[in-house]
């Protein structure tokens, strides 16, 4: 007997869970922060959802969250011409870097100590955190507003994404473009995979990857609806993504095969994340939203546990291991 699927939901978001980010794995586990149009973006530790805090000081729809690899550090990206920089333990606010328009993307360098930034402006930012006075190296070149922006290349080049339906390749220390692509529609999503340099990229109906050093393309994938965002596994045997048709599809990297599809949201999938362990992945909602799926369904992992062939159960336990992380509102 096949096993059924039971995604986790985390509620606790009023408005449309837009943007969602993993940390690495840490001595504490994992952790997921969500960023809301309600402009309050949330931390959770990552295998349960269970929620940690929320980040308070934004006054507008919060577009991009991020954390960096060990959690110690989130960076939100906002409607109210600003990203914040904030103390992902304590939950305190670090730093407003101020903006001339709505901020839509964040992205940490490896060592945490510099800040990528894009939004409606069409320019990329780049802030040395260690010197918050000073003002950010400016990157320009797109036509209309950035969407997504991520380090790549140990942090010596940057992808981004905008509106103008193009994505570029950027030396950071020329602020030069190295390459441009262009699409037929605008790119809705990009992940960067390192290991492997790999860039994963939707728009439309289509899923794609590419060289991330070159923009070379490896393969394209057609879903039956509109995608947002996707994801590929750790592992590179497979990919997941979601869209205008409320479900998550997974599918063979190899093969380009759909294995499984899922509908438990009640509105369009707007992004879609694999948790550092591959274990699950992370689907935020129109819905308002985050949802927990199993990679591999029938494990107990997590919150899940596996009782009887077929079936699941949510684990009743409390699950305490806040050992780094106090709660905070």
């Amino acid at each position: 007997m096949a096993m059924r699927q039971t995604p986790l939901t985390c509620s606790g978001h009023t408005r449309p869970v837009v943007d969602l980010a993993f940390s690495g794995i840490t001595p504490y586990g994992y952790f997921l922060i969500s960023a809301c149009k309600d402009g309050k973006p949330m931390l959770r530790q990552g295998d349960t959802g269970d929620w940690i805090g929320t980040f308070l000081g934004h006054k507008g729809a919060v577009w991009g969250a991020t954390l960096n690899k060990e959690a110690t550090k989130a960076a939100t990206a906002a409607a109210d011409f600003s990203a914040k920089v904030w103390d992902a333990v304590t939950g305190d606010e670090v730093l407003t870097l101020a903006h001339k328009h709505i901020v839509k993307c964040v992205n940490f360098t490896q060592d945490s100590n510099c800040l990528l930034t894009g939004g409606n402006d069409k320019v990329l930012r780049i802030y040395d955190l260690s010197k918050p006075e000073a003002e950010p190296q400016e990157i320009s070149g797109h036509t209309s507003a950035i969407k997504k922006a991520l380090w790549c290349n140990d942090d010596q080049q940057i992808l981004s994404a905008a509106e103008d339906k193009t994505i570029r390749l950027w030396d950071r220390n020329t602020g030069e473009a190295v390459k441009t692509l262009s699409f037929e529609a605008s790119v809705s999503s990009m992940e960067y995979i390192p290991d492997g340099e790999i860039l994963v990229i939707t728009y439309g109906r289509t899923i794609a990857f590419y060289k991330a050093h070159t923009l070379d393309p490896i393969k394209t994938i057609d879903a039956p609806a509109s995608i947002h965002s996707a994801s590929l596994h750790p592992d590179k045997d497979f990919f997941v993504a979601g869209g205008d048709d409320f479900k998550l599809y997974k599918y063979d990297y190899s093969t380009k095969e759909e294995m499984e599809s899922y509908k438990g949201h009640f509105g369009p999938v707007h992004c879609v994340r694999f948790s550092p362990d591959g274990e699950l992945y992370a689907s935020g909602s129109e819905d308002g939203t985050l949802r927990l799926w199993q990679t591999a369904v029938g494990k107990t992992y997590g919150l899940w546990k596996c009782v009887l062939p077929g079936e699941f159960e949510r684990s009743s336990g409390l699950y305490c291991m806040f050992a780094q992380h106090s709660f905070w509102i």
